[in-house]
């Protein structure tokens, strides 16, 4: 065979061979390509979603009608035993709607911590120990009394018509001079308990997102008044009213002396 034939033979041997070995590279670039292509979309499956649950609203709407809210809060009352001295029964987790406002209160409660400093336990003495006071309604744990605050208002009225409420659904009725001071200048044992639950009861500003320290209001269903209903409940099942004119108060404590 002519040398430029077996030139021409080898050549196109070699272009044979690169070209088979460009085709396997190709084929092995793509396979791999697919594999990783493949794992890729098992790491990147779409977690399953979680919904998130919208807090319940308790809504006030100063008017009679029977909506949802209006049902539970009476429902509310009604295991907790009061009635007229408060406006809703709001749940720790849950969310008060006043108006055109909404807050959670979680966000009052927080508040309301860090103006404590830390979450106070009340105590009463009786006969000259202390417990700590934890309420006997289970009802009352985690739930807030909201009083909406109307024109006129003060704080001492609003605790004073919470008590009797109270009182009444017990079968007793304070006389509405119960709270005034004695013939010999002294606080009654009423007054001695409202004095108490000033430490007990914050007033909210719905319009600024604070605490507040008085009840004025310019706008309406602007401030709330917030019970804390454990805290009270544990206060109050434990006095007896037969006693509550032995009740002493040193400014911070209430105590009922030890008998005779």
């Amino acid at each position: 065979m002519p040398q430029k034939d077996i030139e021409n033979v080898n050549n196109r041997l070699a272009l044979i061979v690169i070209g088979a070995f460009i085709l396997t590279l190709i084929a092995g670039g793509l396979t791999l390509w697919q594999k990783r292509q493949a794992s890729k979309a098992e790491t990147e499956v779409e977690p399953a979603t979680v919904p998130i649950e919208s807090p319940t609203i308790i809504e006030y709407n100063g008017n009679d009608k029977n909506d949802g809210s209006k049902e539970l809060t009476e429902q509310r009352k009604t295991d907790l035993g009061v009635d007229k001295g408060l406006d809703l029964i709001v749940k720790a987790d849950e969310s008060v709607k006043i108006g055109d406002t909404v807050v959670p209160m979680k966000e009052i409660l927080e508040r309301i911590k860090l103006k404590r400093g830390d979450i106070l336990e009340s105590d009463l003495k009786q006969n000259g120990t202390t417990d700590v006071m934890l309420p006997s309604n289970e009802s009352a744990k985690d739930a807030y009394g909201i009083y909406i605050v109307r024109s006129g208002d003060n704080i001492w009225n609003v605790h004073f018509q919470f008590l009797k409420d109270f009182f009444a659904k017990r079968g007793v009725s304070l006389s509405p001079t119960s709270d005034e001071m004695a013939s010999n200048g002294r606080s009654s044992g009423i007054g001695k308990i409202l004095k108490f639950s000033e430490n007990m009861v914050y007033i909210y500003n719905l319009r600024d997102h604070r605490l507040d320290i008085d009840l004025d209001t310019i706008h309406p269903l602007t401030k709330i008044v917030v019970f804390d209903m454990g805290q009270v409940f544990a206060l109050l099942d434990q006095i007896s009213y037969d006693e509550v004119n032995r009740i002493q108060f040193d400014g911070e404590t209430l105590w009922v002396p030890a008998k005779q």
